[in-house]
C-alpha cells in the first residue's frame, strides 16, 4: 500500500541526484585520450588494431569508476579477441585490453560508497588499452599502490587459482605438469601447486626461465630447447603425471595427453601455439584421443575464466592477501630486454604482443602508460 507523506513534509532524499552525481574532486582529466581500437577482425594484431589519438574520455555512470590507467596487461588471448573469436556477433570498431592497474579519477554516487578519487585499483574489464577506462565498481579491487605486479592478478593468477581449485583435485604428492610454466599464468600454476604440496614439472624455453622456475619452487624445470620433454617425462615419470595445466596446444597438447597417469586430468586454459593462425588452432591428434582417455580413465577439461565469475572475487581477495603476505611471486616483464627497450605507452602494446608470441617473456607482460596520459591534450 502506498503511504503518503504527512502534509507539509517532503522526501529528504531526491534519488534523481544519483543520475547527476559525478565526483571529480579537481582531477586533471582531459577531454580526449589515446586508445587501441579493433578496426578489422584478424589474428594479426597489427592488422586488426589501430591506435587512435583523439577519443573522448568516457564518463562513469552511477555505479562506475573512471580509472586513469598506469599499467595494462598483455594476454595471449588479446589476439583471439581482436580476431572476433570470443563473440562473433561483435562488430568493429570495438575497444580492446582486459585488465589494468590505475587510479580512480572520477566515480558515480553508488560507487562512492566503496571507492574514492585517488584510490589505486586493479581490475578486469574490457577496454583497458586506453588512457582512461570506465568500469563497474564491482570489477575493481583496491590495491596498496600503483605497482605493475598487481596487473598479474586479475586474469592470469585468478585463472590458475580457480581452475586448479575447481578442476585439479590437488593434494600432497600429486604430480603436476605446467606447460609454458614461466609465462604470465604458468608462474601461478607452479606456485599454487607447490602450496598444495604437489611435485611440479614445468616446461620453458631457456635456461633463464628454468632458473626462474627453480626460484619459485618448480621441482623439475624442462628447457625444451635442450631436453626433449617427452623423453624426460618417460624416463623420470614412467607412471605419468596426475594433472596437466596446459596453455600451449598442438604438439604440446598431444605430448601432455600421452603423459597422463591413470585417472589423470588435463586442464586446457589455452592453446597459444595456434592463436595467430586463421583458425586459431594448431592440429592435434584428436582421432586417437578417445582411446587414450579410455585406456587411462583420464579426462580433458576446459577452463574459461568468464564461466567462473561467481568464484572470481573470492579468488582475487585470496591472491591479494597472498601477495601482501609475501607468499606469492608476481613476476612481470616490462620489456626492458626487448630490442627497443621497455614497453611504455599504448603504441608499445604492438611490440609487447610480438614479444610474447616470440616466447621472449619471463612472467606477465605489462605495458607502462606514460604519465602524460593525465595531462591536457
Amino acid at each position: 500500500m502506498l503511504r503518503l507523506a504527512p502534509a507539509g513534509t517532503r522526501a529528504i532524499v531526491d534519488m534523481s541526484y544519483a543520475r547527476h552525481f559525478l565526483d571529480f574532486q579537481g582531477s586533471d582529466i582531459p577531454r580526449a585520450m589515446q586508445k587501441l581500437v579493433v578496426t578489422r577482425l584478424s589474428p594479426n594484431f597489427r592488422e586488426a588494431v589501430t591506435l587512435r589519438g583523439d577519443c573522448p574520455v568516457p564518463l562513469p555512470g552511477d555505479g562506475d569508476l573512471l580509472v586513469r590507467n598506469r599499467f595494462v596487461g598483455v594476454n595471449a588471448s588479446d589476439i583471439n579477441y581482436s580476431a572476433g573469436r570470443y563473440d562473433p556477433s561483435v562488430k568493429t570498431p570495438f575497444d580492446i585490453g582486459f585488465e589494468g592497474v590505475g587510479e580512480v579519477v572520477a566515480l558515480g554516487l553508488s560507487a562512492s560508497a566503496r571507492y574514492a578519487v585517488g584510490q589505486a585499483v586493479a581490475y578486469m574489464a574490457p577496454g583497458s588499452f586506453a588512457g582512461y577506462t570506465v568500469l563497474p565498481a564491482g570489477a575493481a579491487a583496491p590495491v596498496a599502490s600503483l605497482q605493475p605486479q598487481y596487473v598479474t592478478l586479475p586474469v592470469s593468477a585468478t585463472t590458475a587459482y580457480i581452475s586448479l581449485k575447481e578442476l585439479g583435485g590437488l593434494s600432497e604428492g600429486t604430480k603436476v605438469l605446467v606447460t609454458a610454466a614461466a609465462g604470465g599464468t604458468g608462474q601461478f600454476a607452479v606456485q599454487l601447486a607447490k602450496k598444495a604440496r604437489c611435485h611440479v614439472i614445468g616446461t620453458c624455453s631457456s635456461d633463464e626461465k628454468s632458473a626462474f622456475l627453480k626460484s619459485i619452487g618448480c621441482d623439475r624445470p624442462i628447457n625444451y630447447t635442450t631436453e626433449p620433454v617427452s623423453t624426460v617425462l618417460k624416463q623420470e615419470y614412467p607412471k605419468g603425471v596426475d594433472v596437466v595445466y596446459e596453455s600451449v596446444g598442438g604438439a604440446m597438447f598431444d605430448l601432455a595427453v600421452d603423459a597422463l597417469a591413470i585417472k589423470g586430468r588435463l586442464i586446457v586454459i589455452g592453446f597459444v601455439s595456434g592463436y595467430q593462425t586463421p583458425t586459431g588452432l594448431s592440429p592435434v591428434k584428436a582421432g586417437t584421443l578417445p582411446a587414450k582417455l579410455l585406456k587411462k580413465s583420464a579426462s580433458v577439461l576446459g577452463f574459461f575464466l568468464n564461466h567462473s565469475l561467481s568464484k572470481y572475487q573470492a579468488a582475487m581477495d585470496h591472491l591479494l592477501k597472498m601477495y601482501a603476505g609475501g607468499d606469492l611471486v608476481c613476476k612481470v616483464d616490462l620489456g626492458d630486454r626487448s630490442a627497443e627497450g621497455r614497453f611504455i605507452g599504448l603504441e608499445s602494446v604492438f611490440r609487447a604482443v610480438d614479444y610474447m608470441y616470440m616466447g621472449k617473456n619471463t612472467g606477465k607482460i605489462v605495458v607502462e602508460l606514460s604519465r602524460s596520459v593525465s595531462s591536457k591534450l
